[in-house]
């Protein structure tokens, strides 16, 4: 399953409310069913880390850091992957 952040929030991707929505709507209801999610950010320019982390920490609360074996982040750029990854050390550092 696919999802495309672009079309959701455009090129910056900064609302933490349509975050949290992907995420229960969307993301665990995927992940819930055992399946492998693509979060695909082409087009996205940058995102906040609040953004992020609406998107994911909670994911990976309830699932576990290993969850992320099951999450693709797609079409990257390099702003958007380290704020990703500021995110994820986050939570590695905090679960």
């Amino acid at each position: 399953m696919e999802i495309n952040i672009y079309q959701k929030v455009g090129s910056f991707a900064e609302n933490k409310d349509i975050a949290k929505k992907i995420r229960i709507k969307e993301i665990l209801p995927i992940l819930d069913a055992n399946s492998d999610i693509i979060l695909d950010f082409k087009d996205v320019e940058s995102a906040t880390q609040s953004f992020i982390h609406a998107l994911i920490s909670d994911v990976i609360r309830k699932h576990g850091i290993e969850v992320l074996d099951k999450i693709t982040f797609k079409n990257c750029n390099i702003t958007v992957k380290k704020i990703i990854e500021i995110v994820i050390e986050y939570m590695q550092d905090h679960t």
